[in-house]
């Protein structure tokens, strides 16, 4: 890797952390496991999100709540906003079986259910222009491959890679390079995509003075980090980290 000074970097900004009440409009599913909903409500006037990588927490309560205390005291996951307007906010999640809150939500809740959305409550922003890219995670990490796939310009050295279970869990992902699809099958979560991380060498890097995201199960993050010591990449210009944590209802990623 070259050493000169990087024409790009990632800026933390804040945003004011906001409590806002939705309802769900409609679901798509874009894949047998994979579903986009739109929430909608007056109540998202001005909901913004600065980073590709930016985490919101949805509230999953039984109905409208009274106060801010009660919605946050209902049970609640971490997700990445991918789209919004004046009153809508687009979310995608990975549903296999009924595990957790969030997905069983997504997949069967009915049309006008009870949503809130707190935060995000700060992001990361990536400024300047990268000279390649790398993005690599699996399935909950799409929305955030999404976001930074769309900032990649026509032409510039980038690889998309995402591991997901199978062929059919496979979905459109616009980017301006094809995205590779690891299938990982019956193994561990994040198996495939540590195996292909840990197998690139110096010479298999995408460009000069690449963006790296590398996100999905917790196990991913020590190859990741081993990954940017290869290739000479200031962590402060990367983002490696675990989405979630394999038997951890709860966790979620680091801000």
């Amino acid at each position: 890797m070259s050493d000169v000074k990087s024409g790009f970097s990632i800026e933390r900004q804040g945003i004011d952390l906001r409590f806002r009440a939705a309802a769900l409009e409609s679901r798509e599913w874009l894949a047998p496991n994979y579903v986009r909903v739109r929430l909608t409500g007056t109540e998202l006037a001005g909901f913004t999100s600065l980073g590709a990588d930016d985490h919101m927490r949805l509230f999953f309560a039984a109905g409208p709540t009274s106060s801010v205390d009660e919605l946050r005291a209902s049970p609640s996951r971490e997700y990445t906003p991918l789209a919004w307007g004046e009153n809508w906010l687009d979310v995608e999640f990975a549903v296999h079986g009924d595990e957790g809150v969030g997905a069983p939500w997504a997949a069967t809740a009915p049309v006008g259910s009870f949503i809130g959305v707190g935060g995000p409550r700060g992001s990361a922003v990536l400024t300047g222009e990268p000279g390649s890219w790398l993005l690599v995670g699996d399935e909950t990490a799409i929305p955030a491959i999404r976001r930074f796939a769309s900032m990649i310009p026509s032409g510039a050295p980038a690889r998309i890679v995402i591991e997901v279970v199978s062929e059919s869990d496979q979905l459109a992902v616009d980017a301006p390079v094809a995205v590779e699809w690891l299938h990982r099958g019956d193994a561990p979560a994040g198996s495939a995509l540590i195996s292909f991380v840990e197998g690139l060498v110096e010479t298999d890097a995408v460009g000069e003075d690449p963006f790296v995201f590398i996100a999905a199960e917790q196990s991913i993050v020590r190859p990741g980090r081993a990954l940017l010591a290869r290739w000479g990449v200031d962590a402060a210009n990367a983002v490696v980290k675990g989405y979630w944590k394999r038997g951890t209802a709860e966790y979620h990623a680091p801000h």
